[in-house]
């Protein structure tokens, strides 16, 4: 895939062999006709992607025109630096925003380079299926947040309410779904990596869409 000379998004490393939190999620995604036909649709970008990204997959999504992939070669996650504001019809996320200093910042910047009338789709860990009460992360040491749909009080002291989180988006912002991705997860089963199995991914998924007019009363 050629760079952008704008954005600059990098050619994408393909590691064989080895899966991830994307990889997980693709069958379930194909059963919902939304990320076929509204979701994943045009020119999107994958944050954090690295060698299970998006673009791996995107022949299945036939809406999909090119995913660019941004990792750690391309700069700094949290700003998007070198990305103009409404550059993409979509904006993907897995299992990143827990590596950033600011999650509140990096998330403002993800829905800034998305254009009016796009998807910003954000695959988060949930602290209660990944961590498993412990923290600072034993399964993922460069983990800096915890994350849970809500809680009055969670047993992390670097806990983030996802509901709130997604109040920075501002009037601009439609949520279509924050979800738990519990259903393959094992609640019997002892205390360990469960997305290391080909069933659980153990994470929080965030829908929003990019309205091209705030929300009246926003």
């Amino acid at each position: 895939m050629a760079e952008d000379p704008e954005t600059k998004p990098g050619t994408m490393t393909i590691r064989l062999g080895i899966g991830g939190a994307t990889a997980l999620s693709i069958q379930r995604r194909l059963r919902d006709a939304r990320f076929v036909s509204r979701y994943f649709v045009g020119r999107g970008i994958d944050i954090g992607g690295g060698g299970d990204s998006l673009q791996l997959y995107a022949q299945l999504f036939p809406r999909i025109a090119r995913v660019d992939t941004w990792d750690r070669a391309q700069g700094d996650a949290q700003a998007l630096a070198t990305i103009a504001d409404a550059s993409y019809d979509f904006v993907y996320s897995s299992h990143c925003l827990e590596h950033l200093e600011d999650p509140r910042e990096g998330l403002r910047h993800w829905f800034r380079v998305l254009k009016p009338g796009g998807y910003l789709v954000v695959v988060v860990p949930d602290e209660d299926l990944y961590e498993q009460g412990v923290f600072p992360s034993t399964f993922n040491t460069d983990h800096k947040w915890t994350f849970t749909i809500r809680k009055e009080r969670s047993w992390s002291n670097r806990s983030i309410n996802v509901v709130e989180l997604c109040a920075v988006l501002g009037p601009h912002a439609r949520l279509h779904k924050i979800e738990l991705l519990d259903a393959g997860f094992r609640y019997g089963l002892p205390r360990f990596d469960q997305t290391n199995t080909p069933i659980a991914e153990c994470g929080i998924e965030i829908i929003a869409e990019k309205l091209r007019a705030p929300v009246p009363g926003g």
